[in-house]
């Protein structure tokens, strides 16, 4: 699928220092700059959640930033990005106001949009989405972390489920609809009628599914008992299949095809620079994209990368001409393709033009 005429918009980017800012990764990231152990020997030693989902961790001990994210392009003709929240344990506006110092939009793709972390359960809530305004002009939404696997070996990125339905965060959640916020929601697929219960309750807010709702294990295996057998993964993608089904039928929600190559959907994780090939990648991922796009329909799918967290299973232009493809086949036209990878973006985050 060729991509070189389209003006590609990555929705979905990490930007990260963990040398330099605080993230939850920031103290192992220090220790191994100095402790003398390969890389994948110290992986052996992480718990097996951390392992699986990460599938390589050499990405989060180093700083990711806008060259390492130029050079993953290649030639993958991206315009702009848009960068999302990771795992910053300081004062969350603080983030944004790093992401927007960071040199984009020289030699590498412009940041159209900045979406950070808030907690609208927090009593701060209001004033942390103040101080985000403030930080910068590009700030449209947060995403907060709220997935979590009933595995106990599959990583969690919060203590429980039921975050999105909880009292003290719906009353929160109200204030994104006042200043004309987005709210971009990860959750494990178990977690998809959550995501549909808050969508009905506050049509005015905009809300984006990332990663599809990542069903972690239905290509491989994951955690104590996930994915394990191909009647489990079955059942995993039928489950997901009806829950996203209902999602779709709420109109303020929009679904991002991005993280599709993270690890712990149980990808099988290639020799390190290596990419999975793109046919390998179609079988796996072209059922649910083409699930995708039969029920939220061209005008409601977005295209990110997820760099450089799928990065162990593929390249970025692999992984855009794997979705790009699949979509195709799935009876969508060049139309429908540059409103996925572009034109559905400029809406759904309120993207200005250049200037």
């Amino acid at each position: 699928m060729d991509l070189t005429d389209f003006d590609i918009i990555d929705a979905h980017i990490h930007q990260w220092d963990p040398h330099a800012t605080p993230r939850e990764f920031s103290k192992l990231a220090k220790l191994m700059r100095y402790l003398p152990v390969p890389v994948d020997i110290a992986a052996k030693l992480a718990p097996r959640g951390d392992r699986e989902f990460v599938g390589d961790p050499s990405a989060y001990l180093r700083p990711y930033l806008p060259a390492d994210y130029r050079e993953d392009r290649a030639k993958t003709p991206v315009g702009s990005i848009v960068e999302i929240e990771v795992q910053w344990t300081g004062w969350k506006p603080d983030e944004t106001r790093w992401v927007a110092s960071l040199p984009f939009g020289v030699d590498t793709p412009a940041l159209a949009t900045i979406i950070g972390s808030a907690d609208p359960a927090a009593a701060d809530f209001g004033a942390v989405l103040d101080a985000h305004e403030s930080a910068s002009p590009l700030f449209r939404g947060i995403r907060t972390m709220v997935a979590h696997h009933p595995d106990p070996a599959v990583k969690s990125f919060a203590a429980h489920d039921g975050a999105l339905t909880a009292p003290a965060f719906l009353n929160g959640f109200g204030q994104l609809a006042e200043r004309g916020l987005s709210f971009d929601a990860w959750v494990y697929s178990g977690q998809l009628p959550e995501v549909t219960a808050l969508a009905e309750r506050f049509p005015e807010v905009p809300i984006v599914l990332d990663h599809l709702g990542t069903p972690a294990g239905v290509f491989g295996p994951v955690g104590k008992h996930t994915g394990h057998t191909a009647d489990q993964r079955q059942a995993l993608f039928e489950r997901w299949r009806e829950d996203l089904t209902d999602l779709a039928a709420q109109p303020n929600v929009v679904a991002k095809v991005s993280g599709l190559m993270m690890p712990v959907l149980g990808h099988p994780v290639p020799r390190r620079g290596t990419p999975t090939p793109v046919p390998a990648l179609l079988g796996r991922v072209g059922p649910l994209l083409a699930h995708a796009l039969a029920v939220f329909g061209a005008d409601r799918l977005i295209w990110g990368s997820n760099f450089p967290v799928d990065k162990p299973i593929t390249s970025l232009g692999g992984a855009a001409e794997t979705v790009a493809t699949a979509l195709s086949e799935a009876g969508a036209s060049a139309d429908d393709l540059r409103k996925v990878f572009g034109g559905n973006a400029v809406r759904f985050y309120r993207i200005e033009p250049a200037t």
